[in-house]
């Protein structure tokens, strides 16, 4: 169960519900098509519920409108307050079979946000770009665990569409810990998410020239690293996003602003979580000058700020993805080695599947491991050149998550 809180303000009075509405422990408060005749009587299922939500697993249709019309309202301008009224039963009644699967295609998402943000041409990016970031949003919240695990993988492995899938992982870890760990609200989710896809759209083409680069950078790209957050504010802004939180966001994302969350601005928050978020997606990505780090180091680059003292946002991204993400090597106590496909109960518990067995051959079949279990315990990370040989399709891995 995929349990997502609901807004009671968004919830249709007099009409009947185009979903079913559960407490937040999972438990039917009404049935589908049932009608909430007043306030007094939303009341009281609140008060039965703690929380009213919908499972996502059952109401997928629904949400995925629901996702549809924020963004719609996030670029036409819509106020705030506006845009927190959007409600389900309108775009429930309004939904149609799905074309699309839930595995996505990652190939292709990496092509379309490579040539949508290397070039981004006035008319037509808002819609692109929305139906980019609908389709990641949707990812984060039928299937985490796999889409962490692919773009994780992927970011492992690439070096000619470093930047998209960069922004792409980004943008991923930032709605997953926003929604899991920090409860922000639906329509904050769906901002972050497009400021981190759209935070390095003024300089794409040069980010991934530079991880194909093997000398140092010169005065020009120095320049040109410096100004892209605010470069990249005024272009999204000559496309036609107007958002000032989103604007402000990629304004901010390169800034060091440690300290609670809480004592920042909206704008503020989002870009303290996509710049930690952003320094632990780069040092998981190789160059052609050098390995992607240890995942261990990247989380403990984000956990930590610019004072050595832990960063909310980074301990919230370490407490969401576990201190062994998805798409991560490990060793297990039984002398295997496996890769994390699935955020286990505890931060050191993931779920893994083997794929070197005891004698550090192929295992042929994915296997699974309980590293809850002392037998098959996490011991350590696998370093990137050590696995270079192990050539395992995605669509395998993501087959078990």
């Amino acid at each position: 169960m995929n349990l997502l809180t609901l807004n009671i303000d968004t919830i249709p009075l007099g009409q009947p519900l185009g979903f079913v509405l559960r407490s937040v422990s999972g438990a039917v408060l009404a049935q589908k098509g049932y009608v909430i005749r007043n306030r007094e009587e939303l009341d009281l299922l609140v008060a039965r519920g703690a929380e009213l939500c919908i499972d996502i697993a059952e109401s997928e249709d629904s949400h995925r409108a629901y996702m549809g019309q924020l963004q719609r309202m996030l670029l036409s301008e819509k106020p705030l307050n506006q845009i927190a009224q959007a409600r389900m039963e309108a775009v429930a009644q309004g939904t149609h079979s799905d074309t699309h699967s839930n595995l996505p295609n990652w190939p292709d998402l990496q092509h379309r946000a490579t040539v949508l943000l290397r070039s981004p041409h006035i008319g037509d990016f808002g819609s692109r770009f929305m139906e980019l970031q609908a389709d990641l949003s949707r990812y984060c919240v039928l299937t985490p665990d796999a889409t962490l695990l692919a773009l994780v993988r992927i970011s492992g492995q690439e070096t000619h569409m470093y930047s998209a899938t960069h922004s792409m992982l980004v943008a991923c870890v930032c709605m997953v810990v926003a929604r899991a760990t920090l409860r922000w609200e639906e329509e904050q989710i769906l901002r972050i998410g497009c400021a981190a896809l759209s935070m390095n759209c003024a300089m794409t083409e040069l980010q991934d020239q530079l991880a194909l680069q093997s000398t140092p950078l010169n005065a020009e790209q120095i320049n040109a690293i410096d100004s892209h957050p605010e470069r990249s504010a005024e272009l999204l802004s000559g496309l036609g996003i107007h958002d000032p939180i989103w604007l402000e966001a990629v304004r901010q994302h390169h800034h060091r602003q440690p300290g609670p969350l809480v004592d920042k601005s909206p704008a503020q928050q989002m870009a303290r979580l996509i710049q930690r978020a952003d320094i632990f997606a780069a040092r998981l990505a190789p160059r052609v000058a050098r390995y992607p780090m240890p995942v261990t180091a990247a989380m403990q680059s984000c956990y930590y700020d610019e004072a050595h003292q832990v960063d909310e946002a980074g301990a919230a991204i370490v407490k969401t993805l576990g201190v062994y993400p998805p798409g991560t090597f490990v060793n297990l106590a039984s002398k295997e080695v496996g890769m994390v496909v699935r955020r286990g109960v505890t931060a050191t518990t993931p779920r893994v599947a083997v794929v070197l067995n005891r004698q550090g051959m192929p295992t042929g079949e994915l296997i699974p491991r309980d590293t809850a279990q002392p037998g098959y315990k996490i011991v350590g990370v696998v370093a990137h050149k050590d696995v270079l040989r192990i050539q395992v399709p995605l669509e395998r891995l993501l087959a078990v998550v």
